[in-house]
């Protein structure tokens, strides 16, 4: 986790740098502070700190993982990597369930209702795939 947690210390500098020049310029150009960008840089600046927090703890409570190490070898990161599905239809009504939902707006807000009630089913069998039929386990 130390690789991610350097990357995303990274991004929370950078969101600590340019929120402080989106403060100084708006001052210079506006001669007050401009609340929506700023709001928005301290956000992001607060949310990548955050995960920052969390993947350094997380680097700490865990093994050090081949990635982690820079003298690592590349069968040291030999092994199984996960379990990865070998078909599904879920992700294609998922697909279609957002497309009924961003036509809502266009032929009416009924079909944006009707899609995510229609998106609560494709959810949960996406979720539930795996616990049901010729998969089960």
């Amino acid at each position: 986790m130390k690789v991610e947690a350097r990357l995303f210390l990274f991004l929370t500098l950078f969101f600590a740098v340019a929120s402080a020049f989106y403060v100084f310029a708006s001052f210079a150009v506006y001669g007050h502070l401009e609340p929506i960008g700023v709001t928005v840089l301290v956000l992001s600046f607060g949310m990548t700190g955050m995960i920052t927090f969390y993947l350094w703890k997380v680097g700490q409570k865990h093994d050090a993982r081949p990635e982690d190490n820079r003298h690592a070898e590349i069968p040291d990161g030999a092994g199984a990597l996960g379990f990865f599905p070998p078909k599904s239809i879920w992700p294609f009504w998922c697909a279609v369930v957002i497309s009924i939902m961003v036509l809502g707006p266009v032929f009416g807000w009924w079909l944006t209702i009707f899609g995510a009630g229609l998106g609560i089913w494709a959810v949960t069998g996406w979720t539930y795939e795996f616990y049901l039929g010729d998969y089960r386990h």
